[in-house]
Parts: C-alpha cells; sequence; structure tokens
C-alpha cells in the first residue's frame, strides 16, 4: 500500500474489503472513480498443481469492481453484482497479481466494470467485467 493515503482508498479502507477478499490477501493501492487498483498474493491461492485458482482472479475482480460501484452509486444507495465474466489467458505460479479496475459504463442505476490481472511482468493472466445494480437504500426506522 502506498504510503500516502487518498479520499478514495480512505473510503474504501473505512468500508472494508469483505472477510473473503482478506483472507485471500487483497491489498489497496488506488481507489478513485476513474481507475481502482488492488494486488493479491499467489501463495495460498492456488489450485492443488499450483496455479492461481481462476475463482481467486474473480474474487478479485469482484472486490475491486463492487467497491467502485459503490464509491460511484454515493450515500444511501448500494451497488449489488447481477453478472460477472472472466477469461483467463495465462496463469501465475508466484509472486502478486495486480488487478485495475476500470469503467466501462458509470449510470444512475447500473455500472459496468472491466478489470484486468497482470502478474508482476505486467502479462495479462485474466480480464473480468462485472456489472452491478444500482439501488436506494430503505429509509432508516
Amino acid at each position: 500500500m502506498p504510503e500516502t493515503t487518498s479520499p478514495g482508498i480512505d473510503w474504501a479502507m473505512a468500508r472494508g474489503m469483505g472477510a473473503l477478499a482478506e483472507k485471500m490477501g487483497l491489498q489497496w493501492v488506488e481507489f478513485s472513480l476513474e481507475r481502482c487498483v488492488a494486488t493479491m498474493p499467489v501463495e495460498g491461492n492456488t489450485q492443488p498443481v499450483g496455479l492461481m485458482h481462476g475463482g481467486a482472479y474473480v474474487v478479485l475482480g469482484e472486490s475491486l469492481g463492487s467497491m467502485a460501484a459503490n464509491l460511484h452509486a454515493g450515500p444511501g444507495r448500494l451497488a449489488v453484482g447481477i453478472d460477472i465474466n472472466a477469461t483467463h489467458t495465462r496463469s501465475a505460479t508466484s509472486g502478486v497479481v495486480t488487478g485495475v479496475c476500470t469503467p466501462i459504463h458509470l449510470g444512475r442505476s447500473m455500472t459496468v466494470h472491466e478489470i484486468a490481472v497482470s502478474d508482476e511482468q505486467g502479462r495479462r493472466l485474466s480480464t473480468i467485467r462485472i456489472t452491478n445494480l444500482i439501488k436506494d437504500l430503505p429509509a432508516s426506522a
């Protein structure tokens, strides 16, 4: 994580990343409406043959895309995932992978983000697309 913080990272840290992302070692690097970046270690997130599990790429992608959608949604609204897909094009066996999330569509009721996951050499490992529905939270009683 960078030594300095930003309002986006402060927001993400205050919200929390969820128990699954924490167990998998996700770490925020950058967080804004235009671009979110996080890393995840390969170790501990592998298949029995030692390759990074495809589901781990998806956890990284969904964590980034959902948090980005919720930042866009703003106070009093909640973004929930309604579709996610991933195409894995390469495997990681060690080190750290990085997910970079960028918006494709930021609407009033729906967002679409693309997450590119790469290895430490900058080679793309997986491309993930997530769609989130934005809804109003019920008024407090």
